[in-house]
């Protein structure tokens, strides 16, 4: 454990120093949560009871919705509920678990990402293989070395933090703990873990970004051989997903590839990745595609009988 000195709790300036402002803050950040969790709850119970999203692609988007679900948590309930409060703190321990669970989070959703990429590769360009490819076993694997991925990922930062002494400043310009902001508070040369930590999560970001345009850029090589049909319903849904990763990624790549420096717009840009994005997953892989509509209608049908016979 590191030597924290005197230090014991940090205080976040939150986003706003105004208090008409984080009211206004509060209405509006409590309903984008309640909408990225039933949203995303929504789109995992539709997976798991319907025959007809048995393919790969929507066993990915079940997991992706999942971890939406948790990533937000890991971040939006300690913003809300600090919106509220005169001064905004939380325990050293209590920053380190957010930034494990954010980082954690973070990772396996890099990573589901990037499988979710290659599922659409083999669907498009390997048809006749893509059963055999994509077999139930293959995607546990995937799914697995996902959440493997993640957790070696926020383990190694979070050791990294674990190395700093913190002894006297301990306000954090930001509304949730990390480690780019915590290195301005250490109290020792931070060089080398700025180093460190940039090779790690930017470097991270960074090789999943490029994999993903290059994957994304094959499949679109791919698909002029195809019917003006196939390719509209392959550019559909490699659309949604490219969506998906420019939002999540590019201001990941923004923030964690500047080494031990953090800026004013940091705050807003992390918004993409920690609010918007899991808040727009929901309308990008749900109202666009029609299979997943129809099973949502299913659903809704099924639980409307239920509710009617219990009556």
């Amino acid at each position: 454990m590191a030597n924290t000195y005197n230090v014991t709790e940090f205080i976040f300036l939150g986003l706003s120093p105004n208090q008409e402002v984080q009211k206004v803050c509060f209405v509006i950040f409590l309903l984008l949560y309640l909408a990225i969790f039933l949203g995303n709850s929504l789109i995992v119970l539709t997976v798991l009871t319907s025959r007809s999203l048995g393919s790969p692609m929507y066993f990915f988007l079940s997991y992706l919705s999942f971890v939406e679900i948790c990533y937000s948590s890991t971040i939006a309930p300690k913003l809300i509920s600090d919106l509220l409060a005169e001064r905004k703190t939380i325990s050293w321990w209590g920053c380190m678990t957010q930034i494990f669970f954010l980082h954690f989070f973070g990772g396996i959703e890099m990573f589901i990402l990037t499988v979710m990429a290659y599922d659409r590769y083999v669907a498009i360009c390997k048809p006749l293989n893509y059963t055999t490819i994509m077999n139930q076993q293959v995607c546990m694997v995937l799914v697995g070395m996902a959440w493997v991925g993640g957790f070696v990922h926020s383990l190694s930062q979070i050791l990294l933090v674990f190395q700093l002494p913190f002894c006297g400043p301990n306000v954090i310009d930001h509304y949730f703990c990390d480690v780019l902001p915590l290195l301005q508070l250490a109290c020792s040369d931070t060089l080398l873990i700025g180093l460190l930590i940039v090779a790690n999560g930017g470097t991270l970001s960074v090789i999943s970004f490029v994999v993903l345009l290059v994957s994304y850029a094959v499949i679109l090589l791919h698909l002029r051989t195809q019917s003006s049909e196939g390719r509209r319903k392959a550019l559909s849904t490699c659309g949604s997903h490219i969506t998906v990763v420019m939002l999540f990624f590019v201001p990941c790549v923004f923030i964690y590839l500047r080494p031990s420096t953090t800026l004013p717009a940091d705050k807003m840009v992390a918004m993409f990745y920690t609010v918007v994005t899991p808040l727009l997953n929901p309308v990008i892989y749900s109202l666009r595609n029609a299979e997943v509509k129809k099973a949502m209608r299913r659903l809704w049908t099924r639980t409307m009988k239920l509710d009617g016979h219990r009556g």
